[in-house]
């Protein structure tokens, strides 16, 4: 599977569970670190940490593992790197004061919507 591919299966992993706003940021031009962001948002620290158990439940059905995980104490910004993707679950405030979108403003973005 390509990082795209994985990026998009992630990202369909967090419309399941009703997140908004989500986004998928093409870094490979920018950055090596990465070569994709999903980013989205939770309307409560209980729905942020329903996005991410589900993101790393579901794509363990593909074969995939979440190489790291932070943030899942405080639920308002929980990140999963899947090492070619890293997967931001933010609350709408703190997903508006990091700016993610902004900092990597010249990345490519793909909205994702549940059709």
């Amino acid at each position: 599977m390509t990082s795209k591919q994985l990026a998009k299966k992630l990202a369909k992993l967090t419309l399941t569970k009703k997140a908004t706003d989500v986004i998928i940021l093409d870094l490979r031009k920018l950055t090596t670190m990465t070569d994709f962001f999903v980013i989205c948002t939770g309307q409560s620290d209980t729905q942020v940490k329903a996005i991410a158990d589900e993101v790393i439940v579901g794509s363990k059905s593909f074969d995939e593992r979440a190489w790291h995980k932070e943030g899942m104490e405080h639920k308002s910004w929980v990140l999963l790197d899947y090492i070619n993707v890293v997967v931001h679950v933010f609350l709408k405030d703190t997903r508006a004061f990091y700016g993610l979108e902004k900092l990597w403003g010249d990345a490519p973005m793909e909205e994702v919507e549940d059709k």
